[in-house]
């Protein structure tokens, strides 16, 4: 069958023939079935070859993918500080934290869902996650990608993975091949102490006996940071915020980004003013120079919180009255205590142990250093105070039993 074209002809054979069909051409030749064989053969081969070629090609952009994320990866690790861990670590690769890959953290955390996060901090922002294996952690990932924040995240992996101790908090792992820096912690279900003091739970109501552990507990933590560690740690920003507790309200010292290990031999780092106002040692701050007496000033202020129940720093008081460590010295020198005390801890403390803890607290808050006590003489007295306390508390409990004993009726029965 032929159609006229402009200038030409264009034909087409019938079924079963192949060519093109002009009788000054090819014309129509049948087709046999070796020929039928042949172009079913090289159709086949042509879309076997055109497939394999579309897998060769699906192959390269997996492979090329795979190592621009891997190369992406490693420049993340090197901006991130990873090469500084390694270094910093005694063990080389990364020494015994473990290293979270990327996804991992990603679908733990819901991918960073904003439902998911504990808490917002000056380095950064805390997520609720849940490993592979069910465990629940908290994921803190940094703010900003600055120099200066990446040598906070790096130095609370060093540090924290020289500690083992209760009351400080644990570094389960770390990520560092994404944009910022990714810490792993144990999960810390009943928030901060500073919630606990400044919002109370009237269900749950902290008890005397309760602040006067937690006291303990924290200054436990900082003697052993000063004088039981592998090398000397100073914490530098102690504050309620960074006090955590676990499920049964037992504490957990931690953010140790702004912390510095010291020589044996050292007494003092001269480094630029850091901390948090109202906790902030008066005497660093005039001299630049943290000590680890520096620590005590902080903790005494903790110690007050808990005596007071009061913040640290009044945005609605005068600047005289604003800072809680001057209201409270002033009151000591005043013989005023009552007034500044938490109503909890006059009803449920004896008076001689509350004074006790308020002197100790007293003594921590002196504006010379050189006169505060250390922190192993703040955990001795506090831990005498705590067994001081218990006993009082059992004697007392066995006077009850022995008087509802004794109040009981006799009663005759005669036969």
């Amino acid at each position: 069958m032929c159609i006229n074209t402009p200038g030409s002809v264009t034909c087409v054979c019938p079924r079963g023939f192949y060519g093109d069909g002009r009788k000054d051409g090819k014309g129509c030749i049948k087709v046999t079935k070796s020929k039928s064989k042949t172009i079913i053969l090289t159709g086949i081969g042509s879309a076997l070859g055109f497939l394999l070629f579309l897998l060769m090609c699906f192959g390269l952009y997996k492979m090329l993918k795979k190592r621009r994320e891997k190369m992406i990866k490693e420049k993340f690790f090197k901006r991130n500080g990873g090469l500084l861990l390694h270094q910093q670590t005694n063990e080389g690769a990364l020494g015994k934290t473990k290293v979270f890959p990327s996804q991992e953290l990603e679908v733990a955390t819901d991918y960073f869902n904003e439902s998911r996060i504990l808490g917002r901090g000056g380095q950064g922002t805390v997520y609720k996650g849940m490993l592979s294996d069910g465990k629940i952690v908290a994921v803190k990932k940094a703010k900003l990608v600055e120099e200066s924040q990446l040598e906070q995240f790096i130095n609370e992996v060093v540090i924290l993975s020289q500690i083992n101790h209760r009351n400080v908090v644990k570094l389960l792992g770390c990520c560092l091949e994404t944009e910022v820096p990714l810490l792993v912690y144990e999960f810390m279900p009943n928030g901060t102490l500073f919630e606990l003091i400044h919002n109370p739970n009237n269900e749950f109501p902290i008890t005397w006996s309760m602040r006067l552990k937690i006291a303990t507990d924290i200054a436990g933590a900082l003697a052993y940071l000063h004088y039981a560690s592998s090398v000397p740690i100073y914490h530098r920003d102690i504050k309620s915020s960074n006090i955590l507790l676990d499920e049964k309200y037992v504490v957990k010292v931690s953010d140790f980004g702004t912390s510095r290990s010291v020589n044996a031999d050292q007494t003092h780092l001269t480094t630029l003013v850091k901390g948090t106002f109202g906790y902030l040692d008066p005497e660093y701050f005039q001299s630049s120079q943290f000590t680890e007496k520096s620590d005590v000033y902080s903790f005494g202020v903790v110690i007050v919180e808990l005596l007071t129940g009061q913040r640290a720093i009044s945005m609605g008081k005068t600047d005289d009255d604003r800072s809680l460590a001057t209201r409270f010295l002033t009151c000591m020198e005043e013989k005023c205590l009552d007034k500044i005390l938490d109503p909890q801890v006059l009803e449920q403390g004896r008076m001689e142990e509350v004074l006790l803890v308020a002197r100790l607290a007293q003594r921590c808050l002196n504006l010379k250093g050189k006169r505060r006590p250390t922190m192993k003489e703040v955990s001795t007295e506090l831990e005498s105070f705590r067994i001081s306390q218990m006993s009082c508390s059992i004697v007392k409990e066995e006077v009850e039993d022995e008087t509802v004993f004794e109040a009981k009726p006799y009663i005759i029965f005669r036969y």
